[in-house]
């Protein structure tokens, strides 16, 4: 395994520390350790990681704050609560936050490394959409460059820049589930902030353009109190 898959480990109970990082250091990962969140936000600043592993209840500033200033500065790196936290009202605050994964405490060290090896991995996998200007879905083509939808009889759909930016974000994480925050981050900048409407409306758009029966949508999804998912099995 490659010395460059890095991961900073916050968790404030010291032999549960030392216990995953030795694991982890086994299976060939860098793993760098804190035991508070403001601790793990400087180092986050100073060092580049491929996984962030978060506990949630830690001193100074907690997992979930942790994790949504990550995500103001980084959208990419994969973030896995490690939380004794299990309620699915956690989970879904988890994943508002902006977190790839939550796994409950106590957990099996297997899962554990598993889990771990898919989202460093998902971090290293280059960027399908950097190096493919286009997007097929069902008989319809996305030129990412022109911001145009092409269809199959030949027409042209002009498509704005924002439904041009959300279609890629989409994309590029489909059949995962992409919080608001992500979306808002990555399409609006954080500039100005649109109603969930506002980004319902992109979705009835898409909808409009991609799907067989809009009631019935296969491709676009509304995860209530996550976000938002593009399903595609064909790709």
């Amino acid at each position: 395994m490659q010395s460059k898959q890095r991961i900073l480990l916050v968790e404030d109970e010291e032999h549960l520390l030392e216990a995953i990082k030795l694991n982890l250091e086994l299976e060939g990962y860098r793993v760098t350790t804190a035991t508070d969140g403001k601790k793990a936000l400087k180092i986050f600043k100073e060092e580049r990681f491929n996984l962030i592993i978060l506990d949630v209840m830690i001193p100074e500033i907690d997992g979930f704050q942790v994790a949504e200033t990550i995500r103001l500065q980084n959208t990419e790196v994969p973030i896995m609560f490690l939380t004794a936290k299990n309620s699915s009202e956690d989970r879904i605050t988890g994943l508002k936050k902006g977190a790839d994964d939550y796994l409950i405490k106590p957990f099996n060290l297997e899962e554990l490394i598993l889990r771990v090896g898919n989202l460093v991995r998902r971090s290293l996998k280059p960027d399908d959409l950097k190096e493919i200007n286009s997007y097929q879905i069902g008989d319809k083509t996305i030129y990412f460059n022109s911001y145009e939808l092409h269809h199959a009889d030949g027409t042209i759909t002009s498509l704005t820049k924002k439904e041009t930016m959300l279609l890629k974000l989409l994309i590029e994480r489909r059949n995962e589930a992409v919080s608001r925050e992500q979306i808002l981050e990555t399409v609006w900048n954080y500039d100005v902030y649109p109603s969930t409407r506002t980004i319902d409306n992109f979705i009835l758009t898409f909808r409009k353009y991609f799907e067989p029966d809009q009631k019935h949508p296969i491709y676009f999804h509304s995860i209530r109190g996550v976000g938002y998912k593009f399903t595609d099995n064909n790709h």
